[in-house]
């Protein structure tokens, strides 16, 4: 080791001068990170891959300036040096500095860092004179060359910048060390990558003909095995490893000789194939063999770096003509670069019984993914990836049973998901024990990190995309499908790895005497939609799939028994939200839309989700687990739990929501979350339902993001998540579709075995790992709502661009007036859950007045806006439009040039559209009975004065004991009555 002196001139504050010399250690022997060293650096970590054809060296100011092009995973063998690093920290800050560090600890991009200031031969002290920029040039270019040496020439590097003064002055200074442009390197690699491609196309090509095994020749070029074994013993045929050049890979390529038995001195230790059609269909690393051309068709190896300089003759700069041949025959494939994954999902449906469809992708980042088809998917599969086929089908591990809890036969387990789920990530159960003195619910979860070990390569790809994205019509999938659809989801009727936490309750108060966590088997008896479910909860009758092959008496057996845990769940359901209601937990309102579609993918509906009370049945017994769990980690691992957290909403994002119900008479407290839920509660209208409804839209409007967080990053004051009124809370309950769930799966089989006495399996991440981790999976969720929401946007487009906004009825609809605006009102439109501006006033100036006879004129005028609502005045009269009030949109769709298409409310009339019926509206699904009564009553009463506008005004008694004159009560209830008898769609357009 050897000290230097660094010299700085640096200013007080008094503006003096100071001359401060500090201390600098270089050594002989820092890690390279390169799989070609020989010098036995010490490289733990990533290494770079010996089988590129150069190394790249980034400038200071390419670093700085081009960041996020080195983030392409397709970029290999990069070389960042510290000098470099540290210019990134000085000139962009800490956040670009920590996003170059986690690029260089991502295992899937292909850099390393390199302290050349550390190393003695690469240091180099700054001139007298010499400014800055020079200084930092000189550093990275003395790393180059450094590299250059250390790896006795087997491999190229490459010095990109943007100073042209650089290139001319470092270009020729060292042989194999070579100074361009980075719009060129660019260029010249996005070149590659469309060769690559068509080189690709033929590698997938030939593995078809490999299937086919119709001959021992892969291509008809090709000579058979014994004539090339000859050959290479007689001395006619070379064999060696191809290298194709990666900046001509389309033209050049090279094989270096193995054991030459050829006396020719003027052999090298490279024989150069040019042309595509020379290397016969062969690709980089594979072992080859080659036929000498004549020596009249020797050409010269030219550097794609060069290429275009010529010399005063005029002929391109070249180096002497080396030996030239042509691939005859391929002794052994590099395999690595044909690395298959998992099939997709569509393979079983579209291709044959013995074909499927499958994912390619090469270790060689250049050659892009492809999907080809093939007879042998098995025998190609990633080997991460379990097999589960009717010829091979996967089942349980006896060794695994003894290690888990089973509860294939005890326990009666379920699932209650979305019709048509495929990734079913929880299951439920409940029992009675000690003679009925006892209860026992069960939430059962896919033990998906029992398929997915921790650093594995599906572990890392889950990680990188930390979510699965769920779009209108089609879904992204965190996981391979063998996992998230088949041998993960827990299916009904199948053996299932589960992570369990059963609680023990008192039968009569429901306290927990007892919590359960552990690894289980499972059996799902019965594998429920929620419409069915809610079916069997309200006593209807209902088909269960799983139940149809029985006889009648066992069949209704069994359907007493599922009723029966419905109904237990559910009441433990309504113990656990009053628990969380006392405590202050919020009923949010979201806007949620699902779009039907035809099985050509067409969009033929937009249907508001329809909320019911197994959804919060669900709900619950999901935020008990996760909070539970939360519990169990945090106190297991107080500084290195990952949690989830709702921070209390800034009090001026409720002005919207305060002062828009107190135009309607209501006041909304909004000092502590408590208050909020119990000022909603009360703030409902008995003749408009939808009220409370835009209320509570506002107040989730309001709301701050909810965000994963690490237990040691935060204070635990700062635990309390708010909108479910709970101290601590997590994710743990749907890991197929959530990586978080993955990360607390984890920590939950850690917690336990340290409850046990035995330590954690692997080395749990640290606070800062888990705090970065915490960052890039929240960075991920928001992306994917934004995503998510796109997708419902395009979709409301197409659904409406199709159709004539004046003359089909379904673009005419019911909205609500939920914000006022200085030219016009923000509306709601419950039928198809979207919101958007509704315009008064034009860009001309002209204002939209409405007649008697209801019709809406654009007039001149004026538009005056008050706090709780906009008139517009105009030759006709004055309008009026007060918040929360009905009045007609129509719908149609906007297209642009420049933006995608968007869909825009156009006012047709300032009543309520005529066609709103009761099924249009949907109700809350916490609304107590009563509510419920009344909404019903509304609904019916509402027909008879649809041909009326006007809506009778009630007194203050009459509001107060919730009864008008007319209709009365007694009219009311009969009414419902007739209503009852009858079918609600009929009903709906009677």
């Amino acid at each position: 080791m050897i000290k230097t002196e660094k010299v700085l001139h640096l200013k007080s504050s008094r503006g003096r001068k100071v001359r401060v010399v500090r201390e600098h250690y270089v050594r002989k022997r820092v890690p390279c990170y390169s799989s070609l060293c020989q010098a036995d650096c010490d490289n733990d970590g990533k290494v770079l891959p010996g089988d590129l054809t150069h190394y790249v060296v980034p400038d200071v100011g390419v670093v700085v300036d081009y960041q996020e092009i080195f983030e392409i995973r397709e970029l290999q063998g990069i070389v960042f040096t510290q000098t470099a690093c540290q210019a990134v920290h000085h000139c962009k800050g800490r956040r670009q500095y920590n996003r170059l560090r986690n690029l260089l600890k991502d295992p899937r991009h292909d850099c390393v860092l390199f302290a050349n200031e550390f190393q003695e031969f690469s240091f180099c002290l700054r001139d007298n004179g010499e400014s800055q920029e020079q200084w930092q040039t000189r550093c990275v270019y003395s790393a180059a060359v450094w590299y250059y040496n250390h790896l006795a020439g087997m491999m190229d590097v490459v010095m990109i910048t943007e100073d042209q003064d650089v290139i001319a002055q470092y270009s020729n200074l060292h042989s194999g060390v070579y100074v361009i442009s980075v719009q060129e390197y660019l260029q010249n690699f996005w070149s590659e990558l469309q060769a690559a491609h068509e080189l690709y196309s033929s590698i997938c090509h030939a593995l078809q003909e490999k299937e086919s095994e119709c001959t021992e020749r892969e291509f008809s070029d090709h000579l058979p095995a014994e004539v090339l074994e000859a050959g290479i013993k007689a001395g006619r045929y070379i064999q060696g490893t191809l290298n194709v050049n990666k900046h001509r890979a389309q033209t050049e390529a090279s094989v270096r000789t193995e054991g030459l038995s050829n006396k020719n001195t003027e052999l090298s230790s490279e024989v150069l194939v040019y042309g595509n059609k020379n290397r016969n269909r062969a690709v980089h690393g594979d072992i080859v063999v080659v036929e000498l051309l004549p020596k009249s068709e020797w050409r010269g190896k030219v550097s794609a770096l060069t290429k275009g300089q010529l010399e005063k003759n005029g002929e391109d700069i070249q180096s002497k003509r080396m030996p030239t041949g042509s691939i005859v025959g391929i002794l052994q494939r590099n395999w690595r670069d044909y690395v298959v994954t998992f099939p997709t999902r569509e393979s079983t449906q579209s291709q044959s019984r013995n074909s499927q469809r499958i994912l390619t992708v090469p270790w060689d980042y250049r050659i892009p993914k492809i999907r080809i088809s093939t007879q042998q998917a098995d025998a190609l599969q990633l080997k991460e990836m379990p097999l589960n086929s009717p010829e091979k089908p996967w089942k349980v591990d006896p060794a695994r049973v003894a290690e888990r809890r089973d509860l294939r036969e005890s326990h009666l387990v379920f699932s209650i998901d979305p019709v048509g789920c495929e990734d079913v990530d929880d299951t439920l159960s409940v029992r009675s024990l000690a003679g009925g003195k006892l209860l026992e619910l069960g939430v059962h979860i896919a033990d998906v990190t029992h398929f997915v070990s921790e650093g594995s390569l599906t572990d890392l790809e889950a990680q990188a995309r930390a979510t699965t994205y769920y779009l209108a019509d089609r879904r992204y999938d965190m996981l391979p499908a063998i996992l998230s659809a088949d041998l993960c989801s827990l299916l009904g009727g199948v053996d299932r790895y589960a992570m369990s936490v059963l609680w023990e309750l008192d039968a009569h108060t429901l306290a927990v005497n007892n919590v359960w966590y552990g690894r289980t088997i499972i059996r799902s008896s019965y594998q429920l939609h929620y419409e069915l479910a809610q079916t069997l909860l309200n006593g209807e009758q209902a088909e269960v799939l799983e139940l149809t092959q029985l006889n009648s008496s066992e069949r209704d057996a069994k359907l007493a028994q599922l009723t029966q845990a419905l109904e237990i769940l559910t009441h433990v359901a309504r113990h656990l939200r009053a628990q969380r209601d006392r405590g202050g937990a919020l009923e949010l309102e979201g806007v949620e839309v699902r779009a039907q579609l035809d099985n050509e993918k067409n969009i033929i509906a937009l249907v508001p989700c329809q909320p019911l009370e197994i959804h919060e049945t669900v709900a619950e017994c999901m935020i008990y687990a996760n909070h539970w769990v939360a519990r169990k980690i945090q106190e297991t691992f107080p500084h290195q739990a990952l949690l989830r957290h709702h921070p209390p909403p800034r009090q001026e994002f409720f002005t919207l929501l305060v002062d828009s119900a107190k135009s309607r008479g209501f006041t909304i407290d909004t000092r502590s979350n408590k208050a909020l839920a119990e000022s909603l509660d009360r703030a409902v209208d008995l003749q408009d339902p939808l009220l409370n409804r835009l209320l509570r839209m506002m107040a989730t409007q309001a709301m701050s993001q909810a965000l994963y967080f690490s237990t040691g990053a935060i204070s635990q004051d700062q635990y309390y998540h708010y909108g479910l009124a709970l101290d601590r809370y997590t994710h743990f309950t749907s890991p197929i579709r959530r990586y978080a769930d993955m990360v607390v799966h984890r920590l939950l089989t850690a917690a336990i075995a340290v409850e046990k006495g035995r330590s954690p399996a692997k080395a749990l991440a640290t606070n800062k790992e888990l705090d970065e981790l915490a960052h890039h999976i929240n960075k991920k969720n928001r992306a994917a709502q934004q995503a998510q929401k796109a997708s419902t946007e395009l979709f409301q487009c197409l659904y409406f661009k199709e159709r004539d906004p004046h003359t089909d009825q379904c673009c005419v609809a019911d909205a609500v007036i939920y914000a006022i605006r200085d030219n016009g009102v923000l509306a709601f439109v419950p039928l198809y859950g979207m919101k958007g501006p509704v315009y008064l006033k034009n860009r001309e100036g002209q204002v939209l007045s409405v007649g008697q006879d209801g019709r809406c004129e654009w007039q001149s005028g004026s538009v005056r806006r008050y706090s709780d609502r906009i008139t517009t005045t105009s030759l006709i009269g004055t309008t009026t439009f007060t918040l929360f009030n009905h009045i007609t949109v129509r719908i149609c769709v906007q297209s642009s040039r420049c933006h995608p298409d968007s869909v825009n409310l156009e006012l047709v009339g300032n009543r309520p559209h005529l066609s709103m019926t009761l099924h249009q509206t949907p109700s809350h699904g916490r609304s107590q009975l009563v509510q419920e009564v009344v909404r019903l009553a509304e609904g019916a009463t509402q027909q008879a004065q649809e041909k009326a506008s006007w809506r009778p005004e009630l007194s203050k008694e009459e509001q107060e004991f919730c009864q008008s004159k007319s209709p009365n009560l007694y009219l009311l209830l009969e009414e419902i009555r007739e209503l009852s008898l009858m079918d609600l769609e009929y009903a709906a357009t009677a």
